[in-house]
C-alpha cells in the first residue's frame, strides 16, 4: 500500500503542473519482489522489503504553443536552458517564458538569471531576435547566446521544483548538439491529463484491493488465534 500512496502523490503533482510550460512528468517504478531482490536487500520483515525503486522523470518533449512573444523560447530537440537561481545555484529548465528586468537582464518567471557561456545575458532596449542556435540579437546586433546544455544520463538530474533540475556535483554539464531554439513558442507540459486521471483511478482501486486483502488476512489471523486459544 505504501507505493500506491507514493504513486498517488506523483500523479497529483503531474496533474497540478499540466499547464506549466516545459514541465516533465514523474512516474513511480515498482520493484518485483523476486528472490534476486531479496538477496540484494536482506529482509527484516515483509513491510520493510523495498518496493519502490525510484521516482523517475519522463523527459519526452511536449508540444509547442505559439505565443508570438519575442522573449518566449522553446527547445525543439535535446538540451535545457541554463539558469542561475537567486541562491546562486546553477539549474536546467525547459520552460522558456523569459522576461527582461529593469537592468535589462534576461530572467525567468522565478527571477532566475538566464545564462550564456559567459554568464548572465543583458539586453539593451530594442527589438529582440533569437536565432535557431540561441544567438540573441537586438536591433540586428548580436548581444549574447542562450546556453543550451545537457548531461549524458538525464536520470542523474535532481528535480528542484518549478520545472527546474539540479546537476549533481560529480556530473559534467555539456553543450547540447541536436536542438533548435524556437522564438515565440513555449513547450507545453508532457502530461496527458486524461491518462493521468485514469492512472490515478487505477492506483486508488489497487490501494483499496490491497487494503481489503490486508483486512481479510487480519480477520483470518484473529479467528485462528481465537480458536486456538479456546482449544488450549
Amino acid at each position: 500500500m505504501i507505493h500506491r500512496i507514493k504513486e498517488q502523490e506523483s500523479i497529483a503533482n503531474n496533474i497540478a503542473n499540466a499547464s506549466t510550460p516545459g514541465y516533465k512528468k514523474d512516474s513511480v517504478f515498482v520493484n518485483e519482489l523476486s528472490h534476486a531482490q531479496q538477496r540484494s536487500f536482506p529482509r527484516k520483515s515483509d513491510w520493510q522489503t523495498p518496493m519502490i525503486d525510484q521516482v523517475y522523470t519522463d523527459f519526452s518533449q511536449g508540444s509547442f504553443d505559439r505565443t508570438g512573444a519575442e522573449l518566449d523560447v522553446a527547445i525543439d530537440g535535446d538540451g535545457f536552458f541554463v539558469v542561475k537561481t537567486e541562491q546562486g545555484v546553477e539549474a536546467l529548465i525547459r520552460g522558456g517564458a523569459l522576461t527582461r528586468d529593469q537592468q535589462g537582464f534576461l530572467k525567468t518567471a522565478d527571477n532566475d538569471a538566464v545564462q550564456s557561456d559567459g554568464g548572465p545575458i543583458q539586453l539593451p532596449i530594442g527589438d529582440v531576435s533569437i536565432a535557431d542556435d540561441g544567438a540573441i540579437s537586438v536591433n540586428g546586433n548580436v548581444v549574447g547566446r542562450l546556453r543550451v546544455a545537457t548531461i549524458e544520463n538525464l536520470n542523474d538530474l535532481q528535480r528542484l521544483g518549478d520545472g527546474k533540475f539540479l546537476v549533481p556535483e560529480n556530473v559534467e554539464l555539456t553543450s547540447a548538439v541536436r536542438f533548435v531554439v524556437r522564438q515565440g513558442y513555449l513547450e507545453s507540459s508532457n502530461v496527458n491529463v486524461v491518462t493521468q486521471m485514469v492512472d490515478m483511478i487505477a492506483s486508488y482501486r489497487n490501494y483499496e484491493a490491497d487494503a481489503n486483502s490486508l483486512k481479510t488476512q487480519d480477520q483470518s489471523l484473529a479467528k485462528l488465534i481465537s480458536e486456538v486459544g479456546r482449544a488450549i
